[in-house]
């Protein structure tokens, strides 16, 4: 199943590498993480919990993420993510990838 964001298909690891980012600024519970692209891209990207909550634990599993619950602002039980030190080299070599394919895509869009 793909990764939809306002009701649009991601690309495949699209949204993985957007909270890989949103969680280099340090840890967050989903909620944030959500709120964080949201705001982030000046509302373009909305990520349903649908989308977010499943790609957040398909990180954990590959160990790219750790997670331990906390109290949210509002002060209810949260549990908040956080970069493990290989989530920190697979972000890298992800927005490596993501922006030589977002150059590339723009070279062809411009040709015409």
């Amino acid at each position: 199943m793909a990764d939809t964001v306002d009701g649009l298909e991601l690309l495949q690891g699209t949204l993985d590498v957007l909270i890989l980012k949103t969680l280099s600024w340090g840890p967050r519970h989903g909620y944030a993480v959500a709120r964080w692209l949201h705001d982030t891209s000046e509302d373009v990207l909305r990520v349903e919990e649908g989308a977010l909550y499943p790609a957040l634990h398909r990180l954990e599993r590959r160990g790219w993420i750790e997670s331990e619950w906390g109290l949210s602002e509002n002060n209810r039980r949260a549990k908040y993510y956080q970069l493990t030190a290989q989530g920190r080299r697979q972000l890298q070599a992800k927005a490596l990838t993501w922006a030589r394919y977002s150059a590339a895509v723009s070279k062809v869009l411009a040709v015409g």
